[in-house]
């Protein structure tokens, strides 16, 4: 039997911080340019990978930031605002999650020591 790979080829079709998108590729996929694309990196939204060649690629993750600072700039938002309320929307969203883990956590742990009472 041979040895087990936890690193197959397969494994980053699920992995959505893998960049396997060229920019024109995730530039058509969001509907928008390349010059967007550089632009919210220059606006330091996301930091695209380099290939070997030096060509940017990008993520799902990184695509699906783009795509909502996409919608805020086609709604009239400038683009730095926009970069910046992603941002702020995508640590909200973090610190959200969080805070429902430690409170799973704390309920976990405080709920034999509720049990006593009574």
């Amino acid at each position: 039997m041979p040895p087990e790979n936890p690193s197959q080829p397969t494994d980053r079709l699920d992995d959505d911080d893998y960049p396997a998108y060229t920019m024109g590729r995730a530039a058509e996929m969001i509907g928008t340019t390349p010059g967007f694309l550089r632009a919210i990196g220059e606006a330091r939204l996301i930091t695209p990978l380099r290939s070997d060649g030096g060509h940017r690629r990008y993520s799902r993750y990184q695509l699906r930031i783009a795509a909502r600072a996409r919608e805020l700039v086609d709604a009239g938002t400038p683009i730095e605002a926009a970069c910046r309320i992603v941002i702020l929307e995508d640590q909200l969203e973090e610190a959200r999650r969080l805070n429902d883990e430690m409170r799973r956590q704390r309920g976990d742990a405080q709920e034999p020591s509720a049990s006593r009472h009574g």
